[in-house]
């Protein structure tokens, strides 16, 4: 009997072995075209490229450093690192875009407690520590507009890669451009940090248009604003949609606009409608660290207008609604909002991978889903039962 159970042990541990490394893997299904859209993915795109440029995007990690519990030190952080190792290896992206929220409550934290954040962080990334990242800042990194500190924002943007004082920055990679803008600071109309946000995106602006007269003829007189009611006029623009860089955000722009002809529903989804109908956060998943999440948060309209009319940009990727959506603007610019990659913020984690290809401005988009936390808490109560039942009998 002793050595039965002791076979059966081994059994039920080499199991678990593998059940660990099976749901440890991403699945990811490749997005169909979206209709009037001019940077879509299409089915059937599976054989890589020469020179094609694959990058993983994550958001909402939500880490608590030194105050994780032991739930969240030995199960959940366990699993996200080996669900980042998985992802590297089956996947093999050129580059890790974070778009923030990397902590939880980042805002409320000591600069000794954000340490021990940015340790756990680098330690979950394993294999990507090695390859170009990126990472933005989100709310709960820096607080919303009544709790930011200049200095402090400047202090964490200093301990991400890429990152200006102000938690913006530009880079390069395969040829591809993108921009990271703090979205937390455009919506603070009284905030200094606005004003720097507003001349990093004049200056990039002002990159896109050089070379053209009447191109930076329009950017030095078609922007007129006041700080009151940060108003945005914009003339008609020489450059056309989708010609800018990449553009990385936090918050999601604004997407209640119509068409003016048709009537059609602009903030309808493009595509995965049905992902979207699935991606409904539960109530008791919307309190996480310090208070609501508000998951309603874009940037207003008319700052929304200012990005899209100043950077023309190729493509879009922001966060902090926890779901995955598919959006397309009336300028025809896609915006890809990633979703939550956290069991503190979902029990169905995810991200996303956009592959530019070498040929014209096209994006292949792939969601990734990644295991549920009750599916793998279930098998471990399974087995554990199963267990003793078998233990008792002996």
């Amino acid at each position: 009997m002793f050595f039965g159970l002791r076979a059966l042990s081994l059994i039920a541990i080499a199991s678990l072995l593998l059940f660990e490394d099976w749901v440890s893997s991403p699945s990811c299904k490749l997005l169909p075209t979206t209709p009037n859209n001019n940077n879509t993915a299409q089915f059937g795109v599976n054989e890589e490229e020469p020179d094609e440029l694959k990058v993983m995007l994550v958001a909402e990690l939500l880490l608590l450093g030194s105050e994780a519990g032991y739930i969240n030190h030995f199960f959940r952080d366990y699993y996200m690192s080996k669900f980042f190792r998985k992802s590297f290896e089956s996947l093999k992206p050129d580059l890790l875009l974070v778009l923030g929220d990397v902590s939880a409550k980042g805002l409320k934290l000591t600069k000794s407690k954000w340490t021990s954040v940015l340790h756990q962080f680098y330690q979950m990334l394993g294999p990507f520590v090695g390859l170009p990242f990126h990472a933005i800042l989100g709310d709960r990194d820096i607080g919303e507009c009544r709790d930011l500190d200049v200095n402090k924002v400047s202090w964490i943007a200093r301990k991400l890669p890429g990152l200006d004082p102000s938690g913006c920055g530009a880079f390069e990679i395969g040829n591809i451009s993108f921009v990271t803008l703090n979205a937390v600071a455009l919506l603070c109309g009284n905030s200094s940090l606005r004003f720097d946000i507003e001349k990093v995106i004049e200056r990039e602006s002002l990159e896109l248009h050089e070379g053209t007269v009447d191109g930076k003829a329009t950017i030095n007189d078609s922007t007129n604003f006041t700080d009151a009611d940060y108003n945005f006029v914009f003339r008609e623009s020489t450059v056309s949609s989708g010609s800018g860089p990449v553009v990385l955000l936090h918050f999601p722009l604004d997407q209640t606009r119509k068409e003016q002809n048709g009537g059609i529903d602009a903030f309808r989804r493009s595509s995965n409608t049905s992902i979207e109908r699935l991606n409904v956060v539960p109530k008791s998943r919307e309190l996480i660290g310090s208070g609501l999440y508000k998951l309603l948060h874009t940037l207003p309209l008319n700052a929304s207008e200012y990005i899209l009319q100043s950077l023309k940009p190729r493509i879009i990727f922001s966060a902090h609604r926890y779901a995955f959506s598919d959006h397309v603007h009336l300028d025809r610019t896609r915006e890809i909002t990633v979703p939550a990659m956290s069991w503190n913020a979902r029990d169905d984690p995810g991200f996303v991978i956009a592959t530019f290809h070498k040929t014209g401005r096209e994006v292949s988009i792939s969601y990734c889903s990644l295991a549920r936390e009750s599916h793998i808490l279930l098998v471990y109560i399974s087995v554990i039962f199963l267990f003793c039942l078998v233990c008792l009998k002996g």
